[in-house]
């Protein structure tokens, strides 16, 4: 059985989860979320009968702050994190995480994420594409999903795929959005992701924004139409010339229109809005056209 922790991020439900599994060797995490919500972590784990101190065993789709954040704390304690291998060496060494982070986030980086520190190098466990990590009869397989992230594994457990953002952001009830940031995206590495996820023909979708998901096939088709229209309205609008500032005022207009159409009321948008800002996900999907189709811009 999984049981879904909420981590309620920024005070809202329902924005960032970790996943909770039992196996013959102890509590299993499916990722920690940040560190600024570690301490609602251990008050989920303790109101399941769990001390964090007897979670072994780590496993995080991606190093992004909102996944992966905290941990380092799991890893002080004892447990073994489980990464894809251009992820590890960012958990072992963050300086380069955190640089960027400061970039995006300036003075509300540590508000929003928490604090980053470095994992030993014995703590982490690097897992190769299709690669089963057998926890006394739970059987864990990383599945390397790329185009959200150039290190995202999803994970799959039991016939129940832990997607990351592979899979998209959904808060019920609304719509399937996907997350874009800056610097990795690759829609076509991401349609290859979710070809994949669909041939696995798994029973259940558990997302970590949020929760689990049953019509995996109605819901994958529906990521890939959103990402196909995203990408499209904002080549449209670089081969009008528009400036960023235009463009970000132009897609979050866009964005909120579409969620309303969707029957997303103020509350809903705002929770979309913690787990996949809207200027992040324009700034994505400009860095793809520019990096990999330039020809594309005329």
């Amino acid at each position: 059985m999984v049981k879904v922790l909420d981590l309620q991020f920024q005070g809202a439900e329902k924005v960032i989860a970790s996943f909770l599994l039992q196996s013959r060797e102890g509590p299993v995490l499916i990722e920690t979320g940040p560190e600024s919500t570690y301490a609602r972590l251990e008050a989920a784990l303790k109101q399941e009968g769990v001390d964090p101190k007897e979670v072994r065993h780590v496993f995080v789709t991606h190093i992004h702050l909102d996944h992966a954040g905290a941990a380092w704390r799991f890893a002080e304690l004892g447990a073994t994190v489980y990464v894809h291998p251009k992820g590890a060496p960012h958990l072992v060494d963050p300086s380069r995480l955190l640089a960027s982070a400061e970039r995006i986030y300036g003075a509300m980086l540590k508000p929003l994420w928490g604090e980053l520190k470095g994992i030993p190098q014995e703590r982490v466990r690097v897992l190769e594409d299709g690669e089963v990590v057998d926890l006394g009869g739970l059987r864990v397989q990383a599945l390397e999903t790329l185009g959200h992230a150039s290190h995202h594994h999803a994970y799959l457990v039991d016939g129940l795929l832990f997607a990351g953002d592979i899979a998209g952001v959904r808060i019920a009830p609304g719509p399937v959005l996907p997350p874009t940031p800056p610097p990795d995206i690759h829609l076509e590495s991401w349609y290859a992701s979710l070809d994949r996820i669909l041939a696995l023909r798994p029973e259940a979708l558990y997302l970590t924004h949020f929760g689990p998901y049953r019509d995996v096939e109605a819901h994958l088709l529906a990521l890939r139409g959103v990402l196909e229209e995203w990408a499209g309205w904002v080549l449209h609008r670089l081969k009008e010339g528009l400036c960023l500032e235009e463009m970000t005022e132009r897609f979050e207009a866009y964005w909120r229109e579409g969620l309303r159409r969707a029957g997303v009321e103020e509350e809903g948008m705002r929770l979309y809005e913690l787990a996949d800002p809207p200027y992040m996900n324009l700034q994505g999907l400009v860095r793809y056209w520019q990096k990999h189709h330039p020809e594309a811009l005329g």
